[in-house]
């Protein structure tokens, strides 16, 4: 069932195919394996549907998590470190090693790549927001797709507002001037209450508004290997509505939703910018 407040356009969806520029954020769970490993057929389908929509004229962000998850694998440890140090350690190992990946598979489909790693101050600072601003702008003028992360060797404050890649992608959605941004995800959109638990919870293809109400819904981090939840993902789209950002959840398992999401297809929750 579709949630709407009084006066909200039924048809929410039908603007999205208009959208050019787009942050897309995937998530650790939606690159591995439950094992941990990671799942090269889906980061090569995440990298093809985004050179495609590339060639489309859409101009593409991808911010990606998995470097303390790829490192922790590379290192032999058995689940992500708990400690900023051993963190900080995972991350500068499997960051190199997740770009090495993402780039070999972007080449496949004639596509340039440019590595961002962002830290808070960049956030705080506006001449560095402007120079972050103006990167991202030069790159995707130029045909190159940036893939965003957080420096994690530098970043040490668990509160910082890039803590977390959902808010993390939020930022960087307004930082970039985006129509949209795209949360995948290892569920397919809000529900009213945790669907594991709950097999018949509501689910919300529409949202106009967060309200108090929506925030208690969201639960915390539902794997040992990533970590963010519902809960950041709606502090995430609270960022982005407040610059008239669309917002979507869907499901990472099969990036070809990606294609459905712009072709308005009724899939994952769309945040309705109410600028739009």
């Amino acid at each position: 069932m579709t949630k709407n407040i009084e006066g909200a356009p039924v048809s929410a969806r039908e603007h999205l195919a208009k959208h050019k520029r787009i942050v897309v954020k995937i998530g650790t769970t939606s690159l591995t394996y439950p094992n941990g490993q990671l799942n090269l057929q889906r980061i090569e389908k995440v990298c093809r549907v985004i050179s495609d929509l590339c060639n489309q004229g859409k101009e593409m962000i991808l911010v990606t998590s998995g470097a303390i998850a790829v490192g922790a694998d590379c290192l032999g440890l058995s689940e992500r470190p708990r400690d900023i140090r051993g963190k900080q350690a995972a991350s500068a190992v499997g960051q190199a090693m997740l770009m090495q990946i993402y780039q070999q598979f972007f080449s496949l489909y004639n596509k340039r790549t440019a590595q961002i790693l962002l830290t808070q101050d960049v956030l705080d600072v506006e001449v560095k927001r402007m120079n972050a601003s103006n990167t991202f702008n030069t790159l995707l003028n130029m045909g190159v797709v940036p893939i965003v992360n957080a420096n994690d060797t530098i970043a040490t404050d668990e509160l910082e507002e890039i803590s977390d890649n959902d808010r993390l992608s939020a930022h960087v959605a307004v930082l970039a001037g985006a129509d949209l941004l795209i949360m995948l995800s290892d569920i397919e959109g809000l529900y009213s209450a945790d669907p594991k638990a709950v097999p018949d919870a509501e689910f919300f293809h529409e949202i106009y508004e967060i309200t108090p109400e929506l925030e208690a819904m969201a639960g915390g981090a539902g794997s040992n290997l990533g970590t963010g939840g519902m809960a950041t993902k709606i502090m995430a789209a609270r960022i982005a509505l407040k610059s008239d950002i669309d917002t979507m959840i869907a499901l990472g398992e099969e990036p070809e939703v990606l294609w459905q999401i712009l072709n308005s297809e009724q899939v994952g929750t769309l945040f309705a910018a109410k600028g739009r």
